[in-house]
């Protein structure tokens, strides 16, 4: 009997304090909306990379890739197939999409080009080679 008191006595303790704890403890949320894409189809799935620095819209037929702290359009990606989920392998950056449908993945690996404006610069080669190298070499 004496048992028996004492675990009720524990458990009435414990949510008394657990009462106490969570009402102390509780937080709120603010937001700020940031901005709208309005896109050309229904969106099917959505994922931001790890840095967070390019969005991924999956559509039907196709992917769009968006520059997402300018949410600017940098490329639509065709695809074939009915793929209806979306995937982001920060690691290796690679995309994974699946199809239910179709019971198929398709791995897509992502690789970042930058392109300079060289024009007017003085070069060495043919003007229209398939590879510049910019050498910065006047900076200190």
């Amino acid at each position: 009997m004496r048992n028996r008191l004492w675990i009720y006595l524990t458990s009435f303790i414990a949510v008394l304090c657990w009462g106490g704890v969570s009402s102390i403890t509780g937080a709120d949320v603010d937001w700020t909306e940031k901005t709208d894409l309005n896109l050309e189809a229904s969106p099917l799935d959505v994922v931001a990379s790890a840095d967070g620095e390019w969005l991924f819209v999956l559509t039907p037929g196709q992917l769009l890739v968006y520059a997402a702290p300018e949410n600017k359009l940098l490329k639509k990606i065709a695809l074939d197939g009915q793929f209806d989920r979306l995937a982001h392998s920060a690691r290796d950056n690679t995309l994974v999409l699946s199809s239910s449908s179709g019971k198929s993945l398709k791995f897509i690996e992502l690789q970042l080009v930058h392109e300079f404006d060289i024009s007017g610069l003085p070069f060495k080669g043919p003007e229209n080679a398939a590879v510049s190298v910019a050498v910065f070499g006047d900076y200190q």
